[in-house]
């Protein structure tokens, strides 16, 4: 994408593929962890995609997925990645951020 294009709003911030950063569209809390889902939109679908948080000494660590699955509904997207970060947390816990 041409540099006069970004510039005057023909274009997003990310590449192609990339995600947005933006609010999430739902938190959970497990476990003590915040899990955040963050799907954002690819190729006209939303791609599962979120945020585990926990603070942990004082310090907040956070370890970012995508996952491959897509779905045409920003529903479903937002419910698979919560289910995935609650797996995440549930298969490895605080090593999630080693």
């Amino acid at each position: 994408m041409s540099f006069l294009k970004r510039l005057f709003g023909g274009g997003g911030g990310a590449e192609a593929g990339e995600p947005k950063t933006a609010a999430p569209a739902k938190q959970v809390e497990h476990k003590g962890f915040l899990i955040s889902a963050t799907p954002y939109k690819a190729e006209g679908q939303y791609q599962t995609c979120g945020v585990v948080s926990k603070e942990i000494d004082g310090v907040i660590k956070e370890h970012k997925f995508i996952r491959a699955d897509r779905f045409a509904g920003l529903d479903d997207a937002v419910d698979i990645s919560i289910k995935k970060g609650i797996q995440l947390v549930d298969e490895q816990g605080e090593r999630i951020f080693g």
